[in-house]
């Protein structure tokens, strides 16, 4: 088998260049409303040349998702189940509205995604992210056991953060008309959504966590 040659500068410039392009055709139009036309006119490439990168829209988005994941799997991975409980997950829930306040197309992406059933990606949520998430509600369950958090169910307080910080990224122009152009909805979404996880972690001391 003949091993392939590495690519040139030029040309991981031009992969990544038609990458952030279709990242932005994807999160706006979802993968069956995005045309390699629009790609290639974002990238400010012809589409035969976007063809050489990459062999079809399809080639495009799983590339996509295959990197997405695995960033999205991040701040889970740090949580420490040596550090302080209340501390590990109240930091665990702004990485997760931090990494949607800088990487909001992402989040899009992967929401159109699972909406639709996660045909690209259905492999890795049952194994790597099911794998992942089993291991830290243990974690949590353990630290409810010993009398560290208020109980609850472990996969169900992840879900929860999960929803509510990507919700700031997901329905951004929603929460924006909402509150007006005079409001910062990220920095509002951390002081409340810390408010609200110390009061589900059983956290009373309003310091706790800052």
């Amino acid at each position: 088998m003949t091993a392939q040659k590495p690519r040139t500068r030029i040309q991981e410039k031009n992969r990544a260049r038609v990458l952030d392009a279709a990242l932005e055709v994807f999160s706006q139009h979802g993968f069956r409303g995005a045309t390699l036309d629009q790609i290639a006119s974002e990238a400010g490439l012809s589409k035969p040349n976007l063809l050489y990168y990459f062999a079809s829209k399809e080639d495009i988005h799983v590339t996509l998702l295959g990197g997405l994941v695995d960033t999205w799997l991040a701040p889970l991975r740090a949580l420490n189940p040596l550090g302080d409980p209340h501390d590990e997950l109240l930091a665990y829930m702004r990485r997760k509205l931090q990494m949607s306040r800088d990487f909001p197309r992402e989040s899009r992406l992967f929401a159109q995604e699972i909406v639709q059933g996660a045909p690209r990606i259905g492999d890795g949520l049952s194994t790597d992210l099911k794998d992942l998430v089993d291991e830290k509600a243990t974690v949590i369950a353990q630290w409810m056991a010993e009398g560290k958090l208020a109980q609850s169910d472990p996969h169900h307080l992840i879900f929860s953060i999960w929803s509510l910080t990507q919700h700031y990224a997901d329905f951004e122009v929603q929460v924006r008309a909402v509150l007006g152009d005079n409001r910062d909805p990220w920095a509002e979404a951390e002081t409340y959504l810390t408010v609200h996880f110390q009061r589900v972690l059983g956290v009373t001391d309003p310091m706790h966590g800052q």
